[in-house]
């Protein structure tokens, strides 16, 4: 495994916590911020403004079929200050708005809450998502701790449209990042507190093989991280490499499909909480490094992957 400093550009800063950046063609960039309670732009010319005000927490941002930022909000979270640093509780606040998946529309900022709940069971923690070709939301639900309840996490199928949400693993233990390999055949998801990724095939739009005979959300291990490290959002390059926010070692990693870890890229933050690809060959990757407020860029190894309807 190859360990990697690279030159890192800031590009805003000042951001209370960000998340889910997005590439635009144009250049403009876009994040959430889990504590600013909304979604931020970045105009090519370094300007920052505030795209829409959500509530709650935003977290992961995606493009959808229409050209609208879909968003997983979490409901809100409450932070404390290390070292001049903002680190997340993992408990529920007391002024939880509720997870729901958003619809935003850049030009006006107007918000649409499209699902609150699945078959009954409210949604506690969306946390990332990502389209596939056929224009439907992977999302998970990262599930969070109220006092000693431990609310379980999932992972989700919805349409854009808000007519139809399904609930598609169950429990999974704290899923953070999802990502589809570039054929579309695998789904990716990120353990945050148990440090793996897994993956599972897609054998229809919504459906997976558990390859567990014995029921629950089986998947086969990709990679488990040794040691104090945590696992937040992914994304997927060219080459179909899982490319993971990896908390307190303060980087991204990145993991074969075969399952070998290739790299860690440390960017000097201990949340680097997710990256997402972008410029004219989309060797440009965009990181989040959340304790410090800052959404960075640095050059990759290689080009990330286009994703649907980017």
């Amino acid at each position: 495994m190859e360990t990697i400093t690279p030159d890192i550009t800031d590009l805003a800063t000042g951001l209370f916590f960000p998340e889910g950046p997005v590439w635009r063609p144009d250049g403009t960039l876009y994040t959430t911020e889990l504590g600013g309670r909304c979604v931020t732009r970045i105009a090519p010319d370094g300007t920052v403004s505030r795209a829409s005000d959500n509530g709650g927490s935003p977290n992961g941002a995606a493009i959808g079929p229409d050209g609208a930022l879909y968003i997983c909000n979490s409901g809100g979270w409450s932070f404390h200050e290390l070292m001049g640093m903002h680190i997340p509780s993992t408990e529920l606040p007391p002024d939880h708005s509720g997870g729901r998946i958003e619809r935003v529309d850049p030009a006006t900022g107007d918000v649409r809450v499209l699902y609150t709940e699945c078959d009954g069971h409210p949604l506690i923690g969306p946390n990332d998502l990502v389209f596939d070709a056929q224009g439907g939301i992977w999302f998970t639900d990262h599930g969070r701790n109220q006092g000693r309840v431990h609310h379980l996490g999932g992972v989700y199928y919805a349409q854009p449209d808000g007519s139809e949400i399904r609930e598609v693993l169950f429990p999974v233990e704290g899923p953070n990042g999802i990502g589809l390999s570039p054929d579309g055949t695998r789904l990716y998801v990120a353990e945050t507190h148990t440090g793996r990724v897994k993956a599972w095939t897609v054998t229809a739009p919504g459906e997976l093989d558990s390859g567990s005979p014995l029921g629950g959300p089986g998947g086969e291990l990709l990679w488990g991280f040794e040691g104090n490290q945590l696992l937040d959002s992914l994304a997927i390059d060219a080459e179909g490499n899982v490319v993971v926010g990896t908390l307190v070692t303060g980087g991204v990693s990145v993991i074969s499909p075969g399952g070998v870890l290739l790299e860690q890229w440390l960017l000097g933050d201990p949340m680097v909480t997710n990256v997402c690809f972008g410029g004219p060959d989309r060797r440009t990757a965009f990181a989040t490094c959340s304790a410090t407020g800052r959404l960075v860029s640095f050059e990759y190894a290689r080009p990330g992957l286009a994703l649907n309807f980017e």
